[in-house]
């Protein structure tokens, strides 16, 4: 099964007044069942409504959950996306961009005001987001650089401070680390103060010390698990280890913070992570958690005073067009990119 274009191509669009481009889903399906049809089309301008503001996006990034909610798997989301047609059709979450219009509540942002957060619906040419839910973009940081941030620098951040307790002086593993999460939380444990490991490929090794690794594991050379390291947090993005594996490089009141699974299915790798941790937590001293992140305007700004201070680079593997975004869902769910994968408008 794979991503298709509607006749005519991606952005066959049908004149609209006051219109702007926006990607959506026509189906959704799996391997087994259909093709995935996201199409590019003209649909009027959002209304902003009191408590939000209306961007002019710049630069979109593309998440595993994107591919997810366009699939409609793991199959029981359906529950809630619709079982054979998607009850919510526009895609995309992370956003940068500049502030066209703001609502009648808004006080702290204006037009021309230049921001990154979260939106559903953020592949289009303008969309309406929550106040709440944006950040003031640093003047040091690109629009794409600013829209790789929400939900990758979220997990990474709430994954090692919130769930992890990072303190600074301690060792922390991360599994995956040339990845998006992983770019982000390599940069973060550094600026923590931490000794960071990362696991990644040979062809990335180089990258991942070049943003703060303090050591890193060729998992094509050698198992992590198996090595003689000791650490006491390990943020584990791939999720491609057993869990009993994990515990043998953990501190004995190290804490694993699991935030997927080896095939990418988030979902499945939590709720499989959750009755692990239920079962096992009980017997030893060690701590198991699973973690989803979660949009946070404060913790948008503490990412955004990292950018500010040179702490925290976005690392960006992949530039696409707007209608180019089959190709760039499709790029990031081979699951070898190289920190963010970005549409840029």
């Amino acid at each position: 099964m794979g991503l298709q274009s509607p006749p005519g191509g991606i952005c066959d669009a049908r004149p609209v007044r006051h219109a702007i481009r926006s990607v959506s889903r026509a189906r959704q399906g799996s391997c087994s069942i259909g093709v995935v049809i996201l199409r590019c089309e003209e649909i009027e301008r959002p209304a902003t409504g009191d408590d939000e503001v209306l961007i002019k996006v710049r630069a979109a990034s593309v998440n595993p959950i994107d591919w997810h909610f366009m699939r409609g798997t793991p199959y029981f989301l359906r529950v809630q996306l619709g079982l054979r047609k998607p009850k919510a059709t526009r895609l995309g979450i992370d956003v940068a961009g500049q502030v066209e219009a703001a609502g009648t509540n808004v006080t702290q942002l204006k037009p021309g005001d230049e921001v990154f957060g979260s939106s559903r619906g953020a592949f289009a040419e303008y969309v309406c987001a929550r106040a709440s839910s944006l950040a003031m973009k640093p003047n040091n940081v690109t629009f794409e650089q600013a829209a790789s941030v929400p939900v990758a620098g979220f997990t990474a951040l709430q994954g090692l401070r919130d769930k992890g307790h990072l303190q600074p002086g301690q060792k922390v593993l991360i599994n995956g680390a040339s990845g998006g999460v992983g770019t982000f939380a390599v940069q973060i444990a550094k600026s923590f103060g931490a000794d960071v490991t990362g696991v990644c490929s040979t062809r990335n090794a180089d990258m991942v010390r070049s943003i703060g690794a303090d050591h890193v594991i060729d998992y094509t050379k050698e198992d992590f698990t198996k090595s003689d390291g000791r650490y006491d947090i390990i943020l584990d993005n791939i999720g491609n280890h057993r869990f009993f594996e994990c515990r043998r490089v953990l501190n004995p009141k190290g804490t694993h913070v699991g935030v997927g699974g080896a095939t990418g299915n988030w979902m499945i790798g939590a709720l499989a992570g959750l009755a692990r941790t239920l079962i096992v937590s009980r017997f030893v001293s060690q701590n198991f958690v699973v973690f989803i992140g979660k949009g946070s305007k404060e913790d948008m700004a503490i990412l955004g005073e990292l950018m500010a201070a040179s702490k925290v680079t976005p690392i960006i593997d992949r530039r696409y067009t707007l209608s180019e975004t089959s190709e760039a869902i499709r790029y990031l769910e081979q699951g070898h990119a190289r920190g963010k994968v970005v549409i840029t408008l």
